[in-house]
């Protein structure tokens, strides 16, 4: 299969990225790269790269060249790009792939033209752009190419956005640069408030996942964190609850719920009736916090769903987009290299 030329749906995401293809998830690894400083040459990606975090030596530097949805560190994007693509079409190819990548909504054209050449010079034939909400609706299998109206919420590590489709294009969308990189950050400001206690971002991260609520629950789970004394400098532990972790991400997520209302509040009437009759429709890391649907829905006053695979709707809706790129091309960024 490796000499032939492959479709690559590509969700390049602060957090993760996701590739397509064939109809199914080939890679699902975090957007991080381990750099030897002196020599800027590359020593992990991915998950491994992850494994170091928070534990290496002065003389490797772990980062995510992704920042709110965007290229941050364009060099370092580009091969964290190539390896990804290496480790899906293996290092002897005769063709080079062609890849749909996501970008959010609203990005600058310098930012959109940065994801198309890390995208060329990683390796790629062609290279196609696509915004997020539109993706995310196709991946999610909503009826896009149709005039009824499709809400879809797709809550990232970075960005955070919302948009109405119909007509396999985007009516009306907003992104706000927050996501779940910024409810890791109230964590950890939370707990340095409340308990004295400094912890790092990947133990927020985990008590998020584990223990973490949009709402408070009927249960409330618990878990222990280990960090280092503020006054003291030694280690200790503080047992954190699901009522505090969603006490500590309230000032995220109601940034985000003004987001949505913004869409909401600029969508036309005929496709705002389509909306409260169909729900929105929740995809994106974010769509897996507990109570999400019901904050969303008690806050706006539409019904929200989660998505069957909320983690792989962008990158599944890449590579269906490319599958059916001369349908969806008058509604694609137009890309001038």
């Amino acid at each position: 299969m490796a000499w032939f030329s492959k479709d690559i749906g590509i969700d390049l995401g602060t957090v993760n990225v996701l590739c397509y293809e064939s109809g199914e998830i080939v890679l699902h690894e975090p957007s991080i790269v381990a750099i030897q400083v002196d020599e800027q040459k590359i020593v992990a990606v991915g998950q491994e790269a992850k494994e170091m975090q928070g534990r290496t030596p002065e003389t490797i530097e772990v980062l995510r060249p992704m920042r709110d949805g965007v290229i941050a560190d364009y060099e370092v994007t580009e091969r964290m790009l190539y390896y990804f693509i290496q480790k899906i079409c293996g290092p002897f190819r005769l063709f080079k792939p062609r890849v749909m990548v996501s970008v959010p909504y609203g990005v600058t054209s310098v930012e959109s033209r940065a994801v198309h050449q890390a995208a060329l010079q990683a390796g790629s034939r062609e290279a196609f752009l696509i915004p997020e909400p539109l993706a995310a609706a196709i991946g999610a299998g909503l009826p896009t190419s149709t005039p009824t109206g499709n809400m879809i919420v797709d809550l990232g590590g970075g960005a955070s956005e919302a948009g109405i489709i119909a007509v396999n294009g985007i009516v009306v969308a907003n992104s706000v640069r927050i996501g779940g990189m910024k409810l890791d950050d109230a964590i950890v400001a939370y707990v340095r408030k409340k308990y004295g206690l400094v912890i790092g971002e990947p133990t927020a991260e985990e008590a998020k996942i584990r223990i973490g609520a949009a709402v408070p629950m009927e249960e409330d789970l618990t878990m222990e964190v280990q960090g280092r004394d503020q006054v003291t400098g030694l280690p200790r532990t503080a047992t954190l609850t699901t009522s505090e972790l969603a006490e500590a991400m309230i000032e995220p997520l109601n940034s985000i719920i003004g987001m949505i209302k913004s869409v909401l509040e600029k969508t036309p009437p005929e496709l705002v009736s389509d909306t409260i009759d169909r729900g929105m429709v929740v995809c994106g890391g974010g769509a897996l916090l507990r109570g999400i649907d019901k904050l969303l829905t008690k806050e706006t006053g539409v019904p929200a769903y989660v998505a069957d695979n909320p983690l792989a709707c962008v990158a599944i809706g890449c590579g269906k987009a490319l599958e059916n790129y001369e349908l969806l091309k008058p509604n694609l960024p137009r890309m001038y290299s």
